[in-house]
């Protein structure tokens, strides 16, 4: 069973609780991540009736009011921080993030954007034999999807934790492999990398904050409903 199979995907009851006044007045908050899936995520919103073009217009500010949404402007990585701190209502995190942090968010529909896939790579030219008594490293910003994989795998190996620039490990004699997030490839290529297997495929989901959607469930039960409606527009 993989780690996105382990999370919870069936919505809490949103009966029996009323919505505040305070609820209904302020603005659905909407953590999106800044870069390429925040071009796609406002592709997908306004087919579903939600305008937040604003929001591509000015790259420095990092919360926008667009009518019935306030978008916060965040790190990827932070996504799931923020809706499951409650600090934003609803958010579009990967699944790499969802996989490796584990945390309790209700996660209604993979939005099929951000696609790419979680691998393993090493230098071109060194293969490496695994049935060998080698101590094999492997640097990744992702230790706990890497230790599920290895274990899948049964293949013994230290994980070093970097926070960027994965490529640049087995470059300097840091690690022998490296797991990370590729769309082409052409990262590895440029470093002299190879791809050798697939841990995951990778894509962003839309996550909710299950307290906030027992307190409001009208406002983002119908957000949750118009983005999927616009999937299959």
């Amino acid at each position: 069973m993989t780690a996105t199979q382990h999370r919870t995907t069936e919505a809490p009851a949103a009966g029996g609780q009323a919505i505040g006044a305070t609820s209904l007045a302020r603005p659905i908050a909407v953590a999106l991540p800044k870069g390429r899936i925040l071009e796609e995520a406002a592709a997908l919103l306004a087919r579903a009736g939600y305008d937040i073009s604003a929001v591509l217009g000015d790259s420095r500010r990092l919360v926008h009011d667009c009518g019935a949404l306030r978008v916060l402007v965040l790190r990827s990585s932070d996504i799931a921080t923020y809706v499951a701190h409650g600090a934003a209502d609803i958010g579009v995190a990967g699944s790499d993030v969802l996989d490796e942090e584990g945390r309790d968010l209700y996660e209604p529909i993979d939005l099929g954007i951000g696609r790419c896939r979680m691998i393993v790579a090493e230098p071109v030219g060194a293969r490496i034999d695994e049935s060998s008594q080698m101590h094999l490293r492997i640097a990744t910003k992702y230790p706990r999807t890497t230790r599920a994989y290895l274990t899948r795998r049964q293949i013994p190996a230290e994980i070093i934790k970097l926070s960027g620039a994965i490529e640049l490990g087995p470059l300097t004699g840091l690690c022998d492999r490296i797991v990370d997030i590729t769309q082409t490839g052409e990262t590895l290529r440029q470093n002299g990398l190879v791809e050798i297997d697939k841990v995951a495929d990778v894509s962003s989901r839309l996550v909710v904050n299950r307290s906030r959607l027992k307190l409001d469930g009208k406002r983002l039960g119908k957000l949750i409903s118009d983005l999927e409606s616009a999937l299959v527009v």
